[in-house]
């Protein structure tokens, strides 16, 4: 079967106090609206989501265009999930983005325990679904990470760049085996990314 892990849209910054579940930027919403053409290819016939409202809000558009429910799992929520606030890659501190491109996650966050939630879920979402299913999974770029860390081995647990409404795609073989097909696919977003709107 086939995951296709696609990563929230842009969201708003929220302050400190105003928790870390903002919603959807206007350029998100732009975004998550390119969402159903760029995934129309594929056979999806499962959508599950984060609880995080950047994560369902950007699956709502693929949920309306095909006419599925947004199943939520909490497994696959942020490492942030529950904080003081949110803030946007582009935003974050020196000191932050130096310890993300070192592979960290925040200090008072169990990295075994993240990954361990993490794939109690997709372990859960891949046994629930047929050999030919596909799934759209709306997650973070924490957790697409770690998915891409277990399944590739890689040295860190950040291993890899997630753009906003990025799409990874997991194949899952009868015999459990799991395999990266496609990492970051922007194709359909790469004019409204925050990195490139710049050229």
């Amino acid at each position: 079967m086939q995951l296709l892990l696609v990563r929230h849209a842009l969201p708003l910054r929220s302050a400190p106090g105003e928790g870390s579940d903002p919603d959807l930027s206007a350029d998100g919403i732009a975004q998550a609206a390119r969402l159903p053409d760029a995934l129309k290819r594929f056979p999806i016939t499962r959508l599950v989501s984060s609880p995080q409202r950047r994560a369902r809000q950007t699956a709502q558009p693929v949920a309306d265009a095909l006419g599925l429910p947004v199943g939520i799992d909490e497994r696959i929520a942020e490492y942030d999930y529950g904080l003081s606030h949110y803030t946007p890659i582009e935003e974050a501190s020196k000191e932050d983005l130096q310890r993300l491109i070192d592979g960290h996650l925040p200090g008072d966050v169990d990295p075994d325990a993240f990954q361990d939630r993490i794939w109690a879920g997709i372990d859960d979402i891949i046994a629930a679904a047929d050999h030919d299913d596909t799934v759209a999974v709306f997650s973070h770029g924490g957790v697409i990470n770690a998915v891409v860390h277990r399944v590739l081995a890689t040295e860190r647990l950040l291993c890899v760049q997630v753009d906003y409404a990025g799409i990874t795609r997991v194949l899952s073989s009868r015999s459990g085996r799991r395999s990266i097909a496609a990492l970051n696919g922007t194709e359909h977003v790469w004019d409204l990314l925050p990195r490139n709107t710049q050229w």
